[in-house]
């Protein structure tokens, strides 16, 4: 048999397209070969056509020139574009390469993948200072939009390059600028439920992406621990990491973070430290932390006032259950032990599900540290219930 003969690389400018390495709805990323240096680069092409203002091309053009005016070039957090130009066919734009998945510099070798978030987090949850780092640089990179009035729209894992081992947003093919008026585009299970494409659907999106760094989960089983609750429960960076999840998952979105400033500002903010003594006041005192007040995301939708059920929640959520210092500790609700089908006591940290969307009276008991009352918890808004004993 004779091989299939493939078609030529589309040509462009001073540049040697070697092999496709990413496609889209809309367009394609080569891995390209400057001809006068060598130098390689990633180019991105968008077939021209003739359906005007709405065509993927267009929008692209009216993205970028966004871009080139109100941000800086080689701005940290954000995947550099070096060139912009057109053939006869073809919108396209030039870029840092991404880093190859194995750690090393992009390469002509055919093993070459591009590292992307998304890749990464196939092989399961990021180390804490990983985590943390990672989404500090994504925060930056979004800061930088949000502080020149525009939206990114597409904030996902596939669109976090890695280039110098450093996280890069990418891809702004549905970067405009901020409005009220802003279209419903971008990725499905990274849109905020109440719709509004603005800043604030950025930090839910990046919220999801954060979540899914710090749990090893998809986006789609937020706000869940899984496996790794007890981990975040005992790494104050996870537990931190978390608390800002769930704020920047919030459905309603005057409850979320409103920029990606606001919500760098409290990743970067340090903890702070108290005495023994004050530890131990802070904790009889504030025992409950509610760390995050959650309406369910997949039935919160907003409605007019008139009609209180379309404000209406779910019947049974799922709660996140977390004790400091001590975990393994079991839960009651309203007098009765928690239990997993096969009958065996829930212990913290965990995530419990089916739980009535009401008013319980939560009790921590813990063997050796005895009953933690965390006083009465309505769960039609919570979502995550953080207790701490007190510390001798």
């Amino acid at each position: 048999m004779t091989a299939p003969v493939l078609p030529d690389p589309p040509d462009v400018p001073d540049f040697d397209l070697i092999r496709c390495i990413g496609e889209g709805a809309f367009g394609a990323v080569w891995l390209a070969a400057n001809r006068t240096t060598g130098r390689l680069r990633a180019v991105k092409l968008i077939p021209l056509d003739t359906s005007g203002a709405g065509s993927p091309a267009y929008r692209e053009i009216v993205s970028l020139k966004h871009l080139e005016a109100r941000v800086n070039d080689q701005q940290p957090g954000l995947l550099a574009i070096h060139h912009v130009g057109r053939t006869d066919r073809h919108l396209f734009y030039v870029m840092d390469p991404a880093d190859d998945v194995s750690g090393a510099a992009a390469s002509r070798d055919p093993g070459y993948e591009p590292a992307t978030l998304q890749r990464q987090l196939a092989r399961g949850p990021l180390p804490a200072r990983q985590c943390f780092d990672l989404a500090r640089q994504l925060l930056v990179g979004l800061r930088a939009l949000h502080a020149a009035g525009m939206v990114h729209r597409d904030v996902k894992p596939a669109n976090c390059l890695f280039v110098g081992g450093e996280l890069k947003l990418a891809d702004f093919g549905l970067l405009t600028e901020a409005g009220p008026l802003v279209s419903r585009l971008g990725t499905r299970r990274y849109m905020p439920p109440d719709g509004r494409m603005d800043t604030r659907a950025d930090i839910y999106a990046a919220g999801l992406v954060i979540y899914q760094m710090l749990t090893g989960l998809g986006a789609d089983r937020f706000p869940r621990l899984g496996p790794r609750a007890r981990e975040i429960a005992a790494d104050p960076i996870l537990q931190k990491l978390n608390h800002i999840v769930l704020k920047a998952g919030q459905p309603d979105p005057a409850r979320r973070f409103q920029d990606a400033g606001q919500m760098l500002a409290q990743l970067e903010t340090p903890a702070v430290r108290t005495s023994r003594s004050g530890r131990r006041a802070l904790a009889w005192a504030t025992c409950l932390i509610l760390s995050a007040l959650l309406v369910a995301v997949a039935a919160w939708r907003p409605g007019p006032r008139k009609n209180p059920a379309n404000l209406a929640g779910p019947s049974r959520v799922e709660v996140n259950f977390l004790t400091e210092p001590y975990q393994d500790a079991t839960i009651y609700l309203d007098g009765k032990l928690l239990r997993d089908p096969q009958q065996k006591p829930f212990t913290t940290p965990c995530t419990v599900p089916d739980v009535p969307a009401r008013e319980h009276r939560v009790v921590f008991r813990h063997v050796g540290h005895g009953e933690l009352d965390a006083g009465l918890v309505d769960f039609s808004r919570v979502r995550e219930v953080e207790a701490r004993w007190p510390t001798p």
